[in-house]
């Protein structure tokens, strides 16, 4: 006899009612995984270091009736993580996700980047992800009924580059925090995992994608898939990794990387 209830394949996909914290909310991957939760029925924490610019979010996510609040700070401090971990579980009751989607880089070769520069990036891409994950455990812990903690890491976290001493450091880090957090919360539960995606579609990237700059027929060589990514590549990834469907899944670096990584 097949042992597949069809009430859980109905539902393993399901983050309906769930309360996720999204960090980075404000940026291209944030925002669409904040969206992404919300239609899915979650209940969204917007969190990042500018209020006007989650504002702007929150009100574009409550026009489509989508639930959602915001609570600025600074994930790298530990005052302020605590502020937005408390905010989330007393405005809707519990925290069951967490989705890291912030990060930052000032790419310089190593002779030229000040220490202090190497530092800024290590905050933000590294303890940042430890604070904000930490408190974020914690509060699972005390509700004693497990939870979901998703990391978006890179692709550079295997694979240096010239001028990325700083940001390859810290996504190979990252990798290898996820793997032990994996060890530490699976007792409670609780599964710790990391996206690590190619480049994708922002601001901050657009102009990569001119087909016509040899920067965009580069990544093309190392990309089996083809293209660069798009937001909407990933966000499916994230709510599986918030869903039961993943629950035997912990401790992994998922790659996202268009076959980047097997190239």
């Amino acid at each position: 006899m097949i042992k597949v209830e069809a009430s859980f394949v109905q539902r393993m996909f399901s983050v309906q009612d769930k309360v996720a914290l999204v960090t980075g909310a404000t940026g291209a991957l944030g925002g669409a995984v904040a969206k992404a939760f919300a239609i899915l029925g979650a209940k969204v924490v917007l969190t990042g270091r500018d209020a006007d610019k989650l504002a702007k979010v929150k009100d574009e996510l409550a026009s489509g009736n989508l639930a959602c609040e915001f609570a600025a700070g600074d994930p790298a401090s530990e005052a302020d993580a605590l502020r937005i971990v408390e905010f989330a579980a007393t405005t809707f009751g519990r925290l069951d996700v967490l989705a890291v989607c912030h990060g930052f880089n000032k790419p310089k070769d190593i002779l030229e980047q000040s220490v202090e520069e190497w530092q800024a990036i290590m905050d933000a891409d590294l303890k940042s992800v430890y604070v904000i994950s930490k408190l974020s455990a914690a509060q699972m812990v005390r509700q004693n009924s497990g939870g979901k903690i998703i990391i978006t890491s890179s692709a550079r976290s295997k694979m240096g580059m010239k001028g990325y001493t700083g940001y390859c450091a810290s996504k190979g880090g990252c990798d290898l925090m996820v793997q032990s957090m994996a060890c530490d919360l699976a007792p409670h539960g609780i599964n710790v995992n990391s996206v690590n995606p190619t480049v994708f579609r922002s601001d901050l990237t657009e102009w990569m994608f001119d087909k016509e700059s040899a920067v965009y027929q580069n990544f093309l060589k190392r990309l089996p898939i083809g293209r660069l990514g798009e937001v909407e590549d990933f966000v499916g990834l994230y709510a599986f990794l918030a869903s039961k469907a993943s629950d035997f899944l912990t401790g992994g670096n998922y790659d996202a990387t268009g076959g980047y990584w097997g190239n």
